[in-house]
């Protein structure tokens, strides 16, 4: 929106909860106009809005909706934030005790509910046993409860997304997960589950539940874990951990996403950092820059006066 603003365009904004932000732009003295908000089902209002003549630009962030959007916009420049199912991936050399406060911290924090979450982690086998465990005694210890006492995971945003969360969790019981721990479920509330031994028939493996639950696959080489990684659709975020920078770059420069963290987890960065996600995590480039860039139309004036102002080449050379 900064970007838009900035280049002295109009925004128009389409989510019910930014009515009040719309309102304090225009306490602030901002032109009204400028900045609007439409409010509706999307069912009924995204279509015109997507193709409106009136619209030069659309910055979306969501799920497959934005697919939807990309292919009825037209010839105007899109960025959009997708979702993800970013990968972890494990080496046996990794500092274990840094790789499960990491896991902790970017697949449990917000109660999973963030695009880069970490989403499937990748281990070698070697030392699956003993990550497993790691985590296992830091899920034991995370909160439960209401965002007012402060817990750590709190309820999922609808009933609809704790369904299709339940479903799976089911999924991988039936076809043979381990559960680390017992499966609750309260309403839109669902306790952090941690599933060992998915296997790749399973959805949670390939599906992003945007919620407090992890699989975690154990692999025999890197180049499975990286292959597990580029069979996904989402390509937003990634991370590796090892103590040899060497592979970790080659790992990286292997995985097909937008922005790969080594020995962190993901992240969505400073605003003025690239985000971006490749395949059917999004088109285009974030950040404070790239969005400037993105809705900035580049035109070209050429003067061509009466006589050249300047000589290039041979004929510069002949009048010397």
């Amino acid at each position: 929106m900064i970007g838009s603003l900035l280049n002295n365009y109009h925004v128009t904004l389409s989510c019910q909860d930014k009515k009040h932000m719309v309102h304090c732009f225009h306490l602030a003295g901002f032109p009204k106009g400028l900045i609007s908000c439409i409010t509706g089902k999307g069912s009924e209002i995204g279509d015109f809005l997507t193709m409106h003549p009136a619209v030069n630009c659309i910055s979306f962030t969501g799920g497959d909706t934005g697919i939807s959007i990309s292919k009825k916009a037209g010839m105007i420049p899109l960025q959009m934030e997708l979702g993800g199912k970013d990968a972890c991936i494990v080496l046996e050399d990794a500092d274990l005790d840094l790789v499960a406060s990491n896991i902790i911290k970017g697949g449990f924090s917000y109660s999973g509910q963030r695009c880069t979450a970490v989403k499937v982690v990748l281990v070698m086998e070697s030392v699956a046993d003993e990550l497993v465990e790691k985590v296992k005694a830091k899920v034991a210890k995370l909160t439960v409860g209401p965002p007012e006492e402060n817990c750590d995971i709190t309820a999922v945003v609808s009933e609809s997304s704790a369904n299709f969360i339940e479903g799976l969790v089911m999924d991988a019981k039936e076809k043979g997960a381990t559960f680390c721990q017992e499966y609750k479920r309260e309403g839109n509330l669902i306790w952090p589950l941690l599933l060992d031994n998915v296997r790749p028939d399973m959805r949670i493996a390939w599906e992003e539940p945007f919620g407090p639950v992890l699989p975690v696959l154990r692999i025999s080489s890197v180049e499975e874990g990286i292959n597990h990684c580029n069979a996904s659709n989402f390509g937003l975020q990634g991370c590796v951990f090892t103590k040899d920078i060497n592979k970790a770059m080659l790992i990286s420069d292997a995985m097909e996403t937008g922005t790969v963290q080594i020995n962190s987890a993901p992240a969505r960065g400073p605003d003025h950092f690239p985000f971006q996600g490749l395949k059917d995590s999004g088109i285009g480039s974030q950040g404070v820059t790239n969005s400037i860039n993105l809705m900035t139309k580049v035109k070209t004036t050429v003067i061509n006066l009466p006589t050249p102002s300047y000589s290039m080449g041979d004929g510069f050379i002949s009048r010397l």
